[in-house]
């Protein structure tokens, strides 16, 4: 897997994004202050002000890098030659759930109150990404067999974009008591393997063999 920008960034506006996301997934909204960041990276207000306008830019970077991130690794993933449908499936799963995992409810449930206009952009690019990540995963999985053929594809990414709204939303994971990692796992398992053949559910049920 690729190296996590936010880590390989060492410019200040990238030490800046990489301690307000810590912050950030540590404190939620309310806890991610200019005074504790700057403590936090040994620097100044003034120019971490000259970087980011405000914390709500600082975390529209975040939210705006970590949307990349996701469909970059995907990408790859769905790209590589050497991995059958299976393990890339899983890997795509991986990926996600990686990001989603640092998004505790309590963080989602902070946003929705403080910052509901950041909870929109979480949505929005959940919307843009299922479409473009899962169609493409929808598309090889009929290419390869693993996925009936009789499948509407479109209706199928717009019925998951759907679940995962209503999913991971606060008062949702609150119900089920699940992390949105686990939330995650547990809808891909139940929404793929009604899409899965036989030979499908069989590969998935036991891994990719050809990983």
């Amino acid at each position: 897997m690729n190296q996590d920008p936010f880590e390989a960034d060492d410019s200040p506006a990238g030490r800046i994004l990489r301690a307000a996301r810590r912050l950030l997934f540590e404190s939620s909204y309310s806890g991610l202050t200019m005074e504790a960041l700057a403590h936090e990276i040994g620097m100044s207000k003034k120019t971490i002000y000259a970087h980011f306008a405000s914390k709500d830019a600082i975390i529209e970077a975040i939210l705006d890098r970590t949307g990349a991130m996701i469909l970059e690794e995907a990408d790859a993933l769905l790209r590589d030659p050497e991995l059958g449908f299976t393990r890339k499936l899983r890997g795509v799963l991986e990926t996600i759930g990686t990001h989603l995992g640092r998004m505790s409810p309590a963080f989602l449930r902070d946003l929705e109150r403080f910052a509901p206009r950041h909870a929109r952009r979480i949505d929005e690019l959940r919307g843009r990404n299922v479409p473009r990540v899962f169609g493409a995963v929808l598309r090889l999985g009929v290419e390869e067999g693993m996925i009936r053929p009789d499948v509407d594809l479109a209706f199928a990414v717009e019925f998951w974009i759907q679940a995962l709204n209503g999913l991971m939303h606060p008062d949702s994971l609150a119900r089920t008591g699940l992390l949105p990692r686990l939330v995650l796992e547990k809808a891909m398992e139940l929404f793929f393997l009604g899409l899965l053949t036989q030979e499908g559910r069989d590969d998935f049920s036991r891994g990719d063999p050809s990983a």
